[in-house]
């Protein structure tokens, strides 16, 4: 009867290990902390990613400086782009140093999945770009009404409403991040 007990414990461990064996890789270790309150930005093209009833739109976010301001950087894979200057929350938060690994990502609902699932994936190739080369390069990532994520130097394309995995060729698949689900006017959240 102690035997059994033994067994059953090593059974119940075994599967708590391969269930969590996957999730542990899915992530990304790389410390990304985007916060962006919709609420206050108000922005439609970023709003449109973050609908989960408008799944399949996906959004790049960036950062650039306009006439010495920080502003947001948003375009939809329909086509869509516009601009938000950081208010006195996002400025404080420094998020500029947070967006992705070299300032960008790729947001938005996946079609794919029932409920639609929200993902979040650096916006670089994960097959072309080193984080640690000197110097850096960019290898930045275009996006399609199709869901699809490709890169303009390896020609790899990737599956945004399937887990960013290669679609063309061998590689590896998207880099991704933890991110709260969100509303179209609501907080935004990856890390």
């Amino acid at each position: 009867m102690k035997h059994i007990h033994y067994y059953i414990i090593a059974i119940v461990m075994t599967v708590a290990l391969v269930a969590c064996g996957d999730e542990g890789n899915r992530f990304s270790s790389y410390h990304c902390n985007l916060t962006i309150d919709n609420s206050k930005h108000l922005n439609a093209v970023l709003a449109s990613a973050m609908d989960a009833n408008n799944a399949g739109t996906f959004c790049i976010i960036g950062f650039t400086l306009k006439g010495g301001a920080k502003h947001y950087t948003f375009s939809n894979s329909q086509g869509l782009t516009s601009t938000s200057i950081f208010n006195a929350i996002d400025d404080r938060m420094k998020m500029q140093e947070h967006i992705g690994m070299n300032g960008r990502l790729i947001v938005g609902y996946s079609n794919m999945e029932y409920p639609p699932v929200f993902y979040a994936y650096d916006g670089e190739c994960p097959n072309c770009f080193d984080l640690n080369a000197l110097p850096m390069r960019s290898y930045p990532l275009s996006i399609d009404n199709k869901g699809t994520a490709t890169c303009a130097h390896c020609h790899r394309q990737y599956r945004l409403n399937q887990g960013g995995f290669v679609a063309n060729n061998t590689g590896n698949h998207l880099t991704e991040y933890r991110a709260d689900p969100p509303q179209p006017h609501g907080v935004l959240r990856v890390y």
